[in-house]
């Protein structure tokens, strides 16, 4: 099922340092423009994670976000300096390629390095210090203008003139469906229960949903959204 998606990145990034946000430990601002990713099962080289918990790990090895949400979020006056790539935290940039257009599950080949979409971003309060804005996390939670994570299926390196291509589809759940399931207020067991099962999507997502359905509860997200604005 090879389908050519994007014939040429548009920026890769690393993160290089950290730095702190009104006393909170962040590598948001610190990304870099590379010509290349050295990218490995469990992390890309160079690049430095704050929190390891929230923001890594085997289901959040590389974070995607297309360029042209920036334009958006500028239009919504949410973003009102020059802020773009890579002011989302990203490791990679495309322009042409949505949330809409990239499922749960699917496998794909970039440059040498194959990668699966595991989960939507799930914004966080960080944002909010980044974009000076206190609604910066809630509205990209609720636009589904977010980018998406990669688990790495095979490591290799990944050039900034690499395409992107599809090799296999595995749900019939985009990104952008995802996260309007997941980030909804009202309590959805069908469609929790339809989210949980989509192969390939990232473990730490699968234990909330089921949480949820155990508990008939939707968990609250004021701490993420807005702790310590």
């Amino acid at each position: 099922m090879s389908k050519l998606l994007i014939n040429k990145l548009s920026g890769l990034y690393l993160g290089t340092y950290l730095q702190e946000m009104a006393g909170v430990a962040t590598g948001i601002d610190g990304k870099q423009a590379a010509q290349q990713l050295l990218v490995h099962v469990s992390h890309v080289e160079g690049d430095a994670q704050a929190d390891p918990k929230h923001h890594g790990g085997l289901d959040r090895v590389l974070h995607h976000f297309p360029r042209e949400h920036y334009g958006q979020y500028r239009r919504w006056d949410l973003i009102t300096q020059l802020e773009d790539a890579p002011s989302m935290g990203e490791n990679i940039s495309t322009v042409g390629l949505n949330e809409t257009q990239v499922n749960i599950g699917d496998i794909l080949q970039i440059g040498a390095v194959t990668v699966q979409v595991t989960q939507p971003r799930s914004p966080c309060f960080k944002l909010n210090l980044q974009f000076g804005h206190k609604e910066f996390a809630l509205a990209m939670q609720q636009s589904q203008l977010c980018g998406w994570f990669y688990r790495v299926l095979t490591p290799g390196i990944i050039q900034l003139n690499d395409k992107i291509e599809l090799i296999e589809r595995r749900t019939d759940i985009s990104v952008a469906e995802a996260m309007a399931l997941y980030f909804s207020p009202t309590f959805n067991a069908s469609g929790y229960d339809r989210l949980a099962c989509c192969e390939g999507l990232a473990q730490s997502w699968v234990n909330s949903l089921q949480r949820r359905l155990a508990s008939q509860t939707v968990e609250d997200w004021q701490m993420r959204l807005y702790q310590s604005y």
